[in-house]
């Protein structure tokens, strides 16, 4: 501990050289673009793999309608029950309504991803979709802190049963 003190007061003093905050401003942009992209590579083979022909918002939401539904579709403020499943794009299942029962919740509250709500706003009782989150539209930077890790892009495959 001496020894450590003596080594630690005799040296000379050095000069602590902080980064410039815009150069790492710039490589903080430089490598969240590059992960974006690795992203959005990884879905467009994700979906070239399997054949798919799915449609794109522009937040970047991938969706197919495999069936519409019938009546109105789910608006703001309606309560919708939803049989689902979700898989992370490795095609690791995550949840589903089938171990963790029926997803119920208040489109436009929050509580559910973003992707889920942007998507779900197409679809009547009874439709039926897959969508394809990036990160940015699902669990963001951190994910869930359980199942999904961070920065996943993730799969829902859902099914309305009711919208109230």
């Amino acid at each position: 501990m001496v020894l450590g003190l003596l080594v630690a007061c005799s040296g000379e003093e050095k000069e602590r050289v902080l980064p410039d905050p815009a150069e790492v401003q710039e490589a903080f942009a430089l490598s969240n673009q590059y992960l974006l992209e690795k992203e959005e590579q990884a879905i467009e083979d994700f979906i070239s793999r399997y054949g798919w022909e799915m449609e794109r918002t522009g937040s970047g939401l991938r969706y197919i309608i495999k069936n519409q539904g019938t009546g109105e579709k789910a608006s703001y403020g309606q309560r919708v029950v939803l049989d689902y499943e979700i898989y992370l794009i490795t095609g690791d299942p995550v949840y589903s309504s089938a171990g963790d029962g029926p997803l119920e919740f208040t489109v436009g509250r929050g509580g559910v991803e973003r992707g889920l709500e942007e998507g779900i706003l197409m679809l009547a009782k009874n439709g039926q979709a897959v969508f394809i989150m990036p990160h940015h539209l699902a669990h963001g930077v951190p994910g869930d802190g359980e199942k999904i890790p961070r920065r996943a892009t993730i799969i829902y495959r859902v099914e309305v049963l009711e919208i109230i």
